[in-house]
């Protein structure tokens, strides 16, 4: 018998580990358990699940509607308010005043005229009107003269009281009616769709840019010849702060007059159903690419204590 000794043979699995890796017994053949699946990264972000509805369309089409007539009827009648207190209308007004003493048409046609030339404004801002802008020439127009008729009916001699609380009521009333017919997004008024642009365009705040239409407006309209007092100056201050404390009311204006949401109101993913894993956040490009790199060596890693305990 020889004495001289076999040289050692190396286990299999030591000599080929890049092969046992891929190799996995079936299931169920006794030869050993299969290996316990191993939990499957977190989705990212942007993995192109259907997103979740912007928050505008959480009102019903009927709702939309009647919002919007219900806006535009009540701008029309806070246009009224403040025209009949006698102390000032509103800048836009104290416009049509002048271009009615210097043209002579009616106080309707006057203010659809304004309209369609504030149209024209929206070209370089890149605004594309919808119904809600027709709706605002139309309803406005032909509500403003009726408007006047029954404030002069109910309130036919308004004392200094009734004129000071016709102003104020007539600017709280425009800055609601505003964000309302805003809100429903069907495209803003001629007017306030200027805005709006301005808002996108420029990143100002509503209440700066607002403030500053109002203010250029009733400039302008006093060299025409309108009416102006101390409630043309309340507006025109005014009426910003409360369209922007009014986008604040989610069940009014569920979208903001720009359409974002804020990040504080939005539902956060893990309350979503089917993506109870997706991070409430997006995080950064480069903190979504360290993340799953760490996902993907945590499962390698596990796949290879599986094998190394077989």
């Amino acid at each position: 018998m020889s004495t001289t000794s076999r040289p050692v043979r190396r286990p299999r699995a030591a000599r080929r580990p890049g092969r046992r890796l891929h190799r996995r017994p079936a299931a169920g053949t006794g030869a050993h358990p299969a290996p316990s699946p191993v939990p499957s990264p977190v989705p990212r972000p942007d993995s192109g699940a259907a997103p979740s509805a912007p928050p505008a369309t959480a009102m019903g089409p009927v709702r939309r509607g009647v919002q919007l007539v219900l806006g535009l009827l009540g701008f029309a009648w806070s246009m009224a308010m403040m025209l009949h207190a006698g102390e000032g209308g509103m800048p836009w007004d104290v416009l049509h005043q002048g271009l009615v003493r210097s043209t002579g048409l009616g106080f309707g046609g006057v203010v659809a005229l304004t309209a369609v030339l504030v149209l024209l404004a929206w070209i370089p801002l890149r605004q594309r009107p919808g119904i809600g802008t027709l709706a605002n020439v139309v309803l406005i127009s032909v509500a403003i003269g009726p408007s006047l008729t029954a404030m002069e009916r109910l309130v036919p001699d308004p004392a200094l009281a009734a004129r000071v609380v016709l102003a104020v009521g007539g600017i709280v009333l425009n800055g609601v009616a505003t964000a309302a017919y805003i809100g429903v997004r069907l495209g803003p008024g001629p007017r306030d769709g200027l805005m709006t642009g301005l808002v996108q365009r420029t990143g100002w705040s509503v209440r700066l840019v607002k403030t500053g239409i109002e203010v250029s407006v009733v400039l302008v309209g006093v060299l025409l010849g309108g009416t102006f007092g101390w409630a043309t100056i309340a507006y025109a201050l005014g009426v910003g702060p409360v369209v922007q404390a009014t986008v604040r009311w989610r069940w009014l204006v569920p979208a903001g007059l720009t359409g974002e949401a804020p990040r504080s109101r939005r539902r956060p993913a893990g309350d979503v159903p089917g993506r109870e894993h997706e991070p409430a956040a997006r995080p950064a490009d480069g903190d979504r690419i360290a993340t799953r790199g760490r996902e993907i060596a945590d499962a390698l890693d596990a796949i290879a204590r599986e094998h190394r305990d077989h």
